[in-house]
């Protein structure tokens, strides 16, 4: 006679840990750092017509403590990637970047000394959405494949390649190639 059979069908069980990402993954709150053009796509995404509501992530927040998904859309300069970094350092763990776009995940066609060649080299990038600029609905599968991250507990910073135009090449392989 196990705990199982004492309890009946009147309570269920699971791993605390379980219920906890169940709850995390219902209620994400993004905060935007929109430094481009990839930011108006992102403005789209928060509208009526694709409605981030139905996910739990209907309020961006701009204050970083508030946050737990960071939305980095656009073209990352070397001036900006020290304030990005402090802003994502501020952030209560357990937190998440989601890199939108081809400037953001690689550049972009910006190869100069002031454009860095993908956030991934200062911060840790959970899912990288493809495309210049990525469709607002791109950007609300990146957060439902978010979701099922945060509901499987995955570490955090375990990169992922969602719908877009490029696949996802290594660093190595990208900066020989130039």
């Amino acid at each position: 006679m196990g705990l199982e059979n004492a309890l009946g069908d009147s309570m269920m069980l699971t791993k605390l840990e379980d219920a906890i990402n169940w709850c995390r993954k219902n209620s994400l709150f993004p905060m935007p750092m929109g430094i481009s053009c990839c930011a108006i796509e992102m403005m789209a995404f928060a509208g009526p017509r694709f409605d981030a509501s139905r996910f739990g992530s209907e309020v961006f927040r701009f204050s970083p403590r508030q946050a737990d998904v960071m939305i980095v859309a656009g073209t990352t300069t070397y001036k900006m990637a020290t304030v990005v970094r402090k802003i994502y350092d501020q952030m209560p763990d357990p937190k998440w970047v989601i890199a939108m776009g081809a400037c953001t995940s690689s550049g972009g066609m910006y190869r100069t000394y002031s454009v860095v060649q993908g956030i991934d080299l200062f911060l840790p990038v959970d899912i990288y959405v493809a495309g210049c600029p990525p469709r607002p609905d791109n950007l609300l599968n990146a957060l439902i494949h978010l979701q099922k991250k945060v509901q499987k507990g995955e570490s955090r910073g375990s990169s992922t390649t969602l719908m877009g135009d490029f696949p996802h090449r290594d660093r190595a392989a990208t900066q020989s190639a130039v």
